[in-house]
């Protein structure tokens, strides 16, 4: 048996939830909005990675510390 390395809830404002979905490797989710895409991703390997989609022409990948700086600097503005 793999080792369960993290887990995902995720939520709705319809009282929908899930819990305790667990992941050996990565996890995603897929939000859709009329013909858009949404989706975020976190790898779990020897880094976290995690990668933002909006869309194909729209992309952001890289670690957990990258993605914090990105959002840190985004707020500075």
């Amino acid at each position: 048996m793999t080792d369960i390395r993290m887990s995902t809830e995720m939520r709705t404002d319809y009282d929908c939830e899930i819990t305790g979905m667990p992941a050996e490797h990565w996890g995603e989710a897929v939000f859709k909005v009329g013909d858009q895409e949404l989706v975020v991703e976190v790898s779990v390997e020897k880094d976290v990675i995690v990668a933002v989609m909006a869309g194909e022409d729209a992309v952001w990948k890289g670690t957990l510390e990258g993605f914090r700086r990105l959002l840190q600097s985004s707020l500075k503005k």
